[in-house]
């Protein structure tokens, strides 16, 4: 037998006639079944994010060996005399020796220009001096040539010519350009040998790049650069760079 009294049937069914409840309890349902669905895809947005960000950071190494395309070479010379015209007679002899030097090696003229001349002056015993220094650089791309010059540097010294300390030759790499890329790829390459390696060890897979940074091109001498008067550094050149790169793992 039902408790309800006519009173509260007739209640219930006002209320369930009334717009506003039905709509009331038509969006009570439809935010239940949001809230549910709103819980589940955060879940799984929040599993996703959790793999999305699982990376493995590594360094990739690329190394070349080049040879130097520009060899400069200054040389520094001087006469120190009583007068300033006696000093400068001396420094000119020893230009035309070293332009003769060179001449005889096969450099054209335009290979060698004076780049600085300096005179200073002191006086000893009551006696004033004169000091003329000059420099002049020879500057080309004929590798082969200026490393013949350096073997033969001791005939400037047969020819009177005194070298003073910093007279060497340089060698310069100006390519680095053209071989960039091949080499950051290179360097990429090797970074993701060694995320794989790490992925194997670890029972996951390697993805797509994170993050990646190509690093610094170094340039330095093959067999170590030679120091001290008369010692050329070397043409032969060794091209390192490092890159750093975040790797996905899936």
């Amino acid at each position: 037998m039902s408790n309800n009294s006519p009173g509260d049937t007739a209640s219930a069914t006002a209320f369930w006639r009334l717009p506003n409840s039905r709509a009331l309890l038509a969006s009570s349902a439809i935010l239940a079944v949001g809230v549910v669905a709103g819980g589940y895809l955060l879940g799984d947005g929040l599993t996703r994010a959790r793999v999305a960000d699982r990376s493995v950071t590594v360094r990739g190494l690329a190394e070349r060996e080049v040879t130097a395309d520009l060899a400069t070479w200054t040389i520094a010379y001087s006469a120190t005399a009583a007068n300033l015209g006696s000093a400068q007679a001396s420094v000119d002899r020893d230009t035309s020796s070293i332009r003769a030097f060179f001449g005889d090696l096969g450099f054209p003229e335009d290979a060698l220009q004076t780049t600085g001349v300096n005179v200073s002056t002191y006086t000893q015993n009551g006696i004033t001096n004169y000091t003329v220094r000059q420099r002049m650089t020879l500057r080309t791309n004929d590798i082969e040539r200026a490393e013949r010059a350096v073997r033969n540097q001791f005939d400037l010294v047969r020819r009177g010519v005194v070298l003073e300390e910093g007279s060497g030759m340089s060698y310069t790499f100006t390519r680095l350009n053209d071989i960039k890329p091949e080499m950051v790829a290179e360097a990429t390459r090797d970074a993701r040998a060694a995320a794989q390696q790490f992925a194997n060890d670890s029972g996951t897979g390697v993805g797509g790049i994170k993050q990646a940074t190509q690093g610094y091109f170094s340039i330095d001498a093959r067999d170590g650069d030679g120091g001290g008067w008369g010692v050329a550094e070397t043409p032969y050149k060794k091209v390192r760079v490092v890159t750093t790169v975040d790797f996905y793992l899936r």
